[in-house]
């Protein structure tokens, strides 16, 4: 099974971002869950929402502790949240952030170059989509670096989601950004 969990601020589409997740995997004749855990926020208040993946019927209900991935959508939470504690070691990390990974305030967790990546996810959406939603965004990111759903499935994802000029405007961020994480994984793979 692989997990992932998604950390942001509520209003930034965590929640949408992991039942996308889920509808890529559906897409890809996969099982796959995906729940928020929040209470009583409100619009900027830490958010986390998980996402499992199989190839089997999944019955596990609980938050997700040990996560396999994770997609960090707004990078104030990074000295503000445990958001790295039960990271696999040999885990993927993707944070919205226009600045290089090796640039941000990460803990000092061995990771393997090219699994762990920066994408500037809500430049991105301003740009392409009008509004600073980085979710469609990072979602190709996420598919870029991990390999666990295909750009092609998270896109039409995206297409079933949105309609019109917002799901299309969605589509490019999440194109656009996967080609930004290619160019990033090569980059750090090869440094």
């Amino acid at each position: 099974m692989f997990e992932v969990r998604v950390h942001g601020r509520g209003g930034q589409g965590v929640v949408t971002a992991a039942e996308l997740l889920s509808i890529a995997a559906f897409l890809e004749g996969r099982h796959a869950q995906a729940f928020p855990s929040f209470g009583s926020e409100r619009t900027g208040a830490p958010v986390v929402a998980y996402c499992r993946i199989d190839d089997r019927e999944i019955r596990t209900r609980e938050p997700i502790v040990a996560p396999d991935a994770l997609i960090v959508q707004d990078p104030t939470l990074l000295g503000q949240v445990p958001v790295f504690d039960g990271l696999r070691d040999d885990g993927f990390v993707v944070v919205n952030s226009g600045r290089r990974i090796e640039n941000l305030d990460l803990p000092r967790i061995a990771h393997r170059p090219g699994r762990w990546i920066s994408v500037p996810g809500t430049e991105l959406a301003r740009k392409i989509v009008g509004r600073p939603v980085p979710n469609a965004a990072l979602l190709g990111a996420f598919a870029a670096v991990s390999g666990v759903v295909s750009l092609d499935s998270v896109i039409t994802a995206v297409l079933q989601r949105f309609t019109g000029t917002v799901a299309a405007a969605n589509a490019t961020a999440a194109r656009t950004a996967y080609q930004v994480a290619r160019i990033e994984i090569e980059e750090l793979e090869h440094a």
